[in-house]
């Protein structure tokens, strides 16, 4: 059975969400592909399209549990899931993985964090990619509660946790 990983991270009309957090991402998505894994993302812009760019690279394949309708995925979503939920979807993307990375973010990226503690389900963060992944690293986000998760420096790390996990 293949390996599932779920990516979250800053939509495209993130003001903060740097270059680099995207090119993290696409580098995400490359590695999961070669590695014959399945990418899940909300299927969107951002880091969700940079990640599924990068495995359709390596022609891996990408599903986007999408918020609305199937017409708001992004290019390299090869199997839309429209939910009509919203950002309820949150939910299912943090779950459908075997593990979570998660990439700069803020309140919707925040939530499948929260979901992935919660659903005790392996959260790598990848640091230095901005957003509320490195608020919570730097300790400026939930410094007083109790959680596990990994942080990585690189795409490379991230991906290497994620099938270890």
């Amino acid at each position: 059975m293949k390996k599932v990983i779920s990516i979250c991270g800053s939509d495209v009309d993130d003001n903060n969400l740097s270059q680099h957090a995207l090119e993290v991402a696409e580098q995400v998505g490359r590695l999961i592909a070669h590695r014959g894994g399945v990418l899940v993302c909300g299927g969107l812009g951002g880091v969700m399209k940079a990640a599924c760019r990068g495995a359709k690279e390596e022609n891996g394949i990408t599903v986007g549990i999408l918020p609305n309708i199937k017409n708001e995925a992004n290019e390299f979503i090869d199997i839309a899931i429209p939910t009509n939920i919203g950002n309820i979807r949150n939910y299912l993307v943090a779950n459908a993985g075997d593990a979570v990375i998660a990439i700069g973010g803020r309140w919707g990226t925040l939530n499948e964090i929260s979901f992935s503690m919660v659903s005790e389900k392996p959260l790598i963060l990848i640091k230095g990619t901005g957003g509320c992944v490195d608020q919570i690293i730097n300790g400026n986000l939930m410094q007083d509660i109790e959680s596990h998760y990994y942080i990585t420096n690189s795409a490379e790390e991230a991906v290497e946790k994620a099938y270890e996990l």
